[in-house]
This record gives structure tokens, C-alpha cells and sequence, in this order.
């Protein structure tokens, strides 16, 4: 034992560096290069080449099949999928710009489609309170009904209404549209709304 002490002493005293002795050393610190196949949050995205530790892809990375060695066949089957599966973005994005007066054209028929038409909502009573209505209808619940039955996007500023509809009838509820907007006859934007029995 003594001997192999004094041994290794000898060696890094004289500072001799055998290759068999020295061969493993810096292993622990090397990187391996490897392809991501599926975007890691503080590593990289999909396809990416990225250095990582051999016991990270070992253990963690090759198991999971979320990379793969970067060797010229894994790089070229990496790439032929991103053809197939990348959405073709050069041919589907055509932006045609649409001018100022269209589209306060398109407000202005919204608008008028709004007040023309009356909106019809279906609930189901309370039994023996005559028309009280089970759930009120609130301002969400009259957004998703236009976009749904007129096909027109509203947002919840551009309605008025203070609290929930709770019964039966027909009620008007004010809209609050942009000033750019002339208003109607009425020289008010109001929508028709007709609750019903289910």
C-alpha cells in the first residue's frame, strides 16, 4: 500500500502524465450534443441542438424521447418531420388591410342589426312564483346570446345593465357604441330582449 502511495506521489510530484493513468479524467465535465424533440422549458425548443450532461440525457432525456443523439441520421429525420408537421405559414397569412370607412360600415350594419331584431332567451320558471325565472340572466349570458343568434361580437362596456334580468317579459337595455356611430331614429342604441318560459 505504501508503495502505490508513493507511486502516485511520484508521478504528480514529477508532474508525468501517463495516458492510461489520466485517460478518465475531465469525463465527469464533458457535454454531449444532443437534438430536443419536444420544446423543455430553460434547455431549449424542438429541434435545437443544445449541449447537456451524458447523465442528464441518460437518465432523463433518452428514456422520455424528449431528445435524440445529434448524429446526421437523428438530424435529418428531425428535420423531414418539421416539414410534414409545421403549419405552411408563407401561404396561409394573407393580411388585406381594410380601410377606414369599411369598416365603420360593418359597425354601423351591426348596430342596426342589433336594434332591428329582438333577442329571445329561454329559462326554465320558478314553480308557484309565477314568472320569476330560476337563474337571472346576466350581461355574459346576453353577449354569448348575440354572438350566438345575430352574429355580432359586443363587448361587455358596450351593455348597460346595472342588474341581472329575473323575470319573464320584454325588457330594452340600453348600449353604450362608439360616437363615431350615428345614432338611430330613436336617437337611442337600445336591444330587445324577450325572456320566455322553457
Amino acid at each position: 500500500m505504501a508503495f502505490l502511495h508513493y507511486g502516485k506521489n511520484v508521478i504528480r510530484r514529477n508532474s508525468m502524465h501517463h495516458p492510461l493513468l489520466f485517460a478518465a479524467q475531465g469525463v465527469r465535465y464533458r457535454k454531449l450534443e444532443v437534438i430536443l424533440t419536444t420544446s423543455i422549458e430553460k434547455l431549449g425548443k424542438a429541434g435545437e441542438t443544445v449541449k447537456v450532461a451524458p447523465g442528464y440525457f441518460r437518465n432523463y432525456l433518452m428514456p422520455k424521447l424528449l431528445a435524440v443523439p445529434n448524429i446526421d441520421k437523428f438530424a435529418h429525420l428531425i428535420r423531414e418531420q418539421r416539414k410534414i408537421y409545421e403549419p405552411k405559414e408563407a401561404e396561409a397569412v394573407k393580411v388585406v388591410s381594410k380601410s377606414e370607412g369599411t369598416s365603420m360600415k360593418e359597425y354601423e350594419a351591426a348596430a342596426n342589426r342589433l336594434v332591428s331584431t329582438r333577442l329571445n332567451i329561454r329559462k326554465f320558471i320558478i314553480e308557484g312564483k309565477g314568472t320569476e325565472i330560476r337563474d337571472p340572466v346576466t350581461k355574459e349570458e346576453i353577449i354569448s346570446e348575440v354572438a350566438r343568434q345575430l352574429q355580432v361580437e359586443i363587448q361587455p362596456e358596450n351593455l348597460y345593465l346595472p342588474e341581472p334580468l329575473s323575470s319573464l317579459g320584454e325588457f330594452k337595455v340600453p348600449l353604450r357604441l362608439p360616437k363615431a356611430i350615428p345614432k338611430p331614429v330613436g336617437n337611442e342604441w337600445i336591444l330587445n330582449i324577450k325572456i320566455r318560459k322553457r
